[in-house]
């Protein structure tokens, strides 16, 4: 009977250590995907990609001519996931992505929920550029970038444009407006 015991342990031990659990990727951020979405992926899949999913796209012309379809990806109940804007080559993959769920994190955590004090323990930050309205955070050897809305800084940088914001002068508590994704 012990003997039994033994080897029903043993290929239980051998059968989990072999078994490997995948990671969703339904929400997940990196540098190669976006959810679903890979960074090869082309405009063309998009209708395959999100089969599950509501696609609205936006056609935009000026009088020089016309861009790319924008495709607005919603889930089924409505919620918006994603806006993704193709480049511009031949084969169009996308070069673009605006992400609006906040089930959407990159490898470290971080997504539509956290605080510029998550970013900074979870990255380094490459260079912090001032507009109008926001501040893009770009990240050291990532493909996103984060945009806080200056209503999150004090209210002595939030009206001058031409101020270089540093991140000592961001609130740690400032929250995330925008996370972008931008694969070229």
């Amino acid at each position: 009977m012990k003997k039994i015991q033994i080897l029903f342990i043993l290929a239980l031990s051998l059968t989990l250590l072999f078994c490997k659990k995948e990671k969703d990727t339904t929400f997940l951020i990196n540098k190669e995907r976006v959810g679903k979405l890979l960074r090869t992926s082309k405009a063309t899949e998009i209708d395959s990609i999100f089969q599950g999913d509501s696609i609205v796209r936006e056609e935009t012309q000026i009088a020089i001519g016309s861009f790319p379809p924008r495709f607005n990806i919603y889930e089924k109940g409505g919620k918006h996931l994603l806006t993704l804007t193709p480049n511009k080559d031949s084969l169009a993959t996308i070069g673009l992505v605006r992400v609006y769920d906040n089930r959407y994190l990159t490898e470290e955590g971080i997504g539509l929920l956290s605080t510029f004090s998550d970013i900074k323990k979870s990255y380094e930050i490459k260079k912090i550029v001032t507009s109008l309205n926001n501040v893009v955070i770009f990240i050291e050897n990532k493909d996103f970038y984060f945009t806080i809305d200056k209503e999150e800084l004090p209210a002595s940088l939030r009206y001058d444009t031409s101020l270089n914001i540093e991140a000592v002068q961001i609130p740690d508590v400032a929250k995330i407006k925008y996370l972008m994704v931008g694969w070229d």
